[in-house]
């Protein structure tokens, strides 16, 4: 018969069996294979290109080869889809733009997973500078002249974006309501074709990413009237801010950030966020990323960057119902 004694061992020694393996899993060799980081983008695309800037580097910190998956298609939801079912050990990540975690939550009626249950945030990666371009002719100079015309003829100034429920689209939402003015949105298929009716004089405004303007706003075929970020764009530093022309709540920034599955143990996720840190503090890691029109950042901790992406989603949330988007797809 088992004595009370023996019960007492038998149940340290049962827990000392649970614990042993607990207190081993330091993840001091993390990673000791590749990590995949899923891009829910096509190969090419502004995003993919960051991501596999930092998977070359990553490869080069840990001596594990970071390997780019791309998933495109359906808005990002895809590729999240992919990331949200990963084991969660930290050898899937996902590379994610601003839309796919803060406006496709409320755009969709139904989406795979919980966009924010499924996913961890690690750390924001980049910013990427957005403006207001113009034709010349159009004879619009500026973000005051712009709500002044809008608020004389209602409706009557068309604006150009890269697609319903995009970011440059939310934007335009954003000062409409900031400024109590009312503009007519017409949606493109991405950037290149709105930005070329731009030039065409075919509509008057587009918003759009700084970067893929530049070189018509330095030879004068665009006027870009204002920056949309807090300060002004390092690239356009002549240029105002919307915040300048009088509307301090509206700031717009594209972002990207790393992502991992809900369950991924902090270790690990501590210790991708501070490869990712050193990672875009490096010259050569910024210096790419500037080339491709955008600016590495880091979030300045995992949670830092929670709280960034719960503040986006609480100032576009309105904004998508304003638009008459929430729910629509």
């Amino acid at each position: 018969m088992t004595t009370r004694r023996q019960l007492a061992v038998l149940t340290s020694l049962a827990l000392l069996s649970i614990a042993a393996p607990a207190a081993a899993q330091t993840f001091d060799d993390f990673p000791n294979r590749p990590i995949r980081i899923i891009v829910p983008q096509a190969a090419g695309s502004g995003v993919d290109l960051q991501a596999r800037v930092l998977a070359q580097k990553m490869g080069e910190l840990w001596g594990q080869q970071g390997v780019v998956d791309n998933r495109p298609g359906a808005n990002a939801i895809i590729g999240m889809d992919a990331g949200a079912k990963a084991a969660p050990d930290g050898y899937t990540l996902i590379y994610a733009p601003v839309s796919a975690v803060t406006t496709n939550a409320f755009i969709y009626k139904k989406l795979p997973y919980d966009t924010f249950r499924d996913f961890l945030p690690i750390t924001q990666t980049t910013a990427n500078p957005l403006g207001a371009v113009v034709n010349p002719a159009s004879g619009i100079s500026s973000i005051k002249d712009l709500v002044a015309r809008a608020k004389a003829n209602p409706g009557g100034i068309n604006y150009g974006s890269f697609g319903i429920g995009n970011m440059t689209h939310l934007m335009g939402v954003l000062l409409s309501l900031a400024a109590d003015i009312k503009m007519t949105h017409v949606p493109y298929r991405g950037q290149t074709p709105a930005i070329t009716d731009v030039v065409a004089g075919q509509i008057p405004l587009a918003f759009t990413t700084t970067a893929g303007v530049s070189d018509l706003v330095e030879t004068k075929k665009l006027d870009l009237i204002a920056t949309f970020g807090e300060a002004r764009d390092e690239q356009f530093p002549q240029t105002p801010t919307v915040v300048e022309s009088g509307y301090p709540s509206v700031i717009v920034v594209g972002w990207s950030g790393l992502f991992a599955p809900a369950g991924v143990p902090p270790a690990i996720v501590t210790r991708i966020y501070d490869g990712m840190a050193k990672a875009l503090a490096m010259p050569d890691v910024k210096d790419a990323i500037f080339r491709q029109g955008s600016k590495a950042v880091s979030s300045g901790s995992p949670q830092a960057f929670e709280r960034y992406i719960k503040a986006e989603t609480e100032k576009f949330h309105p904004v998508i119902k304003a638009a008459g988007l929430e729910g629509s797809q």
